[in-house]
């Protein structure tokens, strides 16, 4: 359950985190970064999308900066993965709404 959410900080189950994050169904991983930093490809994902879950909600910064690019999407519907791209705060939200009946994971940049 993520909790909260502002500029540059996170707090998911308890813990705060102060760099960009994936959340898995069961752990958070929080030295994700991307290799063209606001590009995301599929290799920026890579075992997200190997985890093949229902649902990707990318969090695309504060004020939605990060790019998923389309070739990242075209992956994920190859594989039947749908793909929520909003805003952090909004990713956040809606990570929140569906994750407890469907395996979703997120994807969220902090930052810009």
């Amino acid at each position: 359950m993520i909790e909260a959410y502002k500029f540059g900080e996170i707090v998911i189950s308890g813990k705060t985190y102060q760099s960009d994050v994936i959340v898995y169904p069961d752990h958070v991983d929080s030295r994700w970064w991307r290799k063209e930093g606001h590009v995301l490809e599929p290799d920026d994902i890579r075992r997200v999308i190997d985890a093949r879950p229902d649902i990707i909600v990318f969090g695309t910064g504060q004020p939605g900066f990060m790019e998923v690019s389309e070739k990242t999407v075209a992956e994920m519907n190859k594989l039947k993965i749908e793909a929520i791209i909003m805003p952090t705060e909004q990713a956040c939200k809606e990570y929140n709404r569906i994750a407890q009946n469907r395996k979703v994971i997120a994807c969220l940049h902090l930052t810009c």
